[in-house]
Parts: structure tokens; C-alpha cells; sequence
């Protein structure tokens, strides 16, 4: 059986002003820890509009999104102030895992993801979509890339973290 899920999606990186990353665990894959991700919900739907409504979904943060300066541009004191969600710029097309093509039309076997990173305040505490997620964890950077399960996120954490050094 396919489904209609549209294979492009975003992951954003969240991370403290103390540069600790938060990590989230899959409520349909136990041990399964990422940052926040999601597909786009229609094909007019834009990567920063997914970007927005996933954080919102899956962590209850209400994000400014801001086009400039981008993760790659920023100074780390701007990557640092709370609340604005910046594009990367980097996309990257992977493999679906099998166990999740079926959510895919027949034949599709890659996605196109695209990065944003959002610092949060000091005293943010995630409201999971508990249908979406089981636990939170913030850690450091090679703890967090460690643990995530994709190296796609844990590529963009490491070099997130070298960025804020």
C-alpha cells in the first residue's frame, strides 16, 4: 500500500543559548532520536512554512522565521538570540528507510531535506505532540550527534556546534 506523503522535508536544529542541542525521541521507532523534522504538508507549502509549523507541532515553540543573515552568514552571537529561525542554506537528497517508504507514492525512494537551526531561551521546555514523540533529551554536540540515528542530523549538529565555537 502507498501513501501520499510528499518527499521533501526539513529538520530543524534546536539549540540553547548554552549550546546544548535538543534531541527528541520517536514515538513509532523507540530509540530513535532526532531533531525536529517533518514533510511538507502540500505541495505550495514552502521548507521555512514546514519548518514553522513542525517546531510548533513537535516542541510547542513559536518561531520568528528571519531570511537573512542565513546559519552559514551568521556571527555566532546572532545564531545565539532566541526565537529566530534561520535557513541554512544546505539541502540534501537521502535514501527513505524502507520500514517508512510505504507513507511514500509507489517508487519513491528519496527525499530531499532541507536545514534550519532556531536558537531557543534559556528556560524553553518542550511540549511534545505525544502521537509524534516520547521524550526529550538536550545534550552537547557530540552526545546529541551520537545519539541521533540519522547522520544527516547529526552532520548538521557537529557543524552547527562548530559554527557557535
Amino acid at each position: 500500500m502507498s501513501g501520499n506523503k510528499i518527499p521533501v522535508s526539513v529538520l530543524v536544529v534546536m539549540v540553547s543559548p548554552s549550546g546544548d542541542f535538543l534531541l527528541i525521541e520517536r514515538a513509532d521507532k523507540a530509540g530513535y532520536w532526532q531533531s525536529v523534522t517533518g514533510s511538507l504538508d502540500f505541495p505550495e507549502e514552502s521548507p521555512l512554512q514546514a519548518a514553522v509549523r513542525e517546531l510548533q507541532e513537535e516542541t510547542g515553540f513559536k518561531a520568528s522565521p528571519v531570511d537573512c543573515p542565513t546559519v552559514i552568514d551568521a556571527a555566532p552571537g546572532e545564531l545565539l538570540q532566541p526565537g529566530l529561525l534561520r535557513p541554512w542554506p544546505h539541502s540534501l537528497q537521502y535514501e527513505i528507510f524502507e520500514h517508512w517508504r510505504h507513507r511514500y507514492p509507489k517508487g519513491v525512494t528519496h527525499n530531499t531535506e532541507h536545514w534550519f537551526m532556531v536558537c531557543v531561551p534559556t528556560d524553553f521546555k518542550p511540549r511534545l505532540a505525544a502521537n509524534e514523540h516520547v521524550a526529550y533529551a538536550w545534550l552537547g554536540a557530540q552526545q546529541a550527534a551520537a545519539r541521533c540515528f540519522s547522520p544527516n542530523n547529526a552532520q548538521a549538529i557537529l557543524a552547527l556546534a562548530n559554527m557557535l565555537a
